[in-house]
């Protein structure tokens, strides 16, 4: 199943630096190992904020939800979660190239 996933992340004002670069570099650590296994195949930063826009390629909602509490910085994101389908007029990613 796919699912677009907007994450923006708060962090508290008053978290001391050394903390914050530590659950972000921890944080990089495991973005980047579900990357390399196939579940998070698109990551894009939202230009301008503490953000990014994701699709998640997961077997079901509670796959999803275990991989995004997994992450570091999960109690600082708010999160949306919207399933996606094929539509109807998309063009198959071989004819696409």
């Amino acid at each position: 199943m796919l699912f677009h996933v907007a994450m923006q992340v708060r962090l508290p004002p008053d978290m001391p630096a050394d903390r914050a670069d530590a659950l972000k570099s921890r944080e990089k650590a495991v973005a980047q190992e579900i990357q390399r296994q196939g579940k998070w195949p698109h990551l894009w930063r939202v230009a301008g904020r503490y953000a990014n826009i994701s699709i998640f390629d997961v077997a079901d909602n509670d796959e999803l939800h275990a991989l995004l509490s997994s992450l570091p910085l999960f109690p600082y994101m708010d999160i949306t979660v919207t399933p996606l389908a094929q539509h109807p007029s998309a063009l198959p990613a071989e004819a696409r190239a």
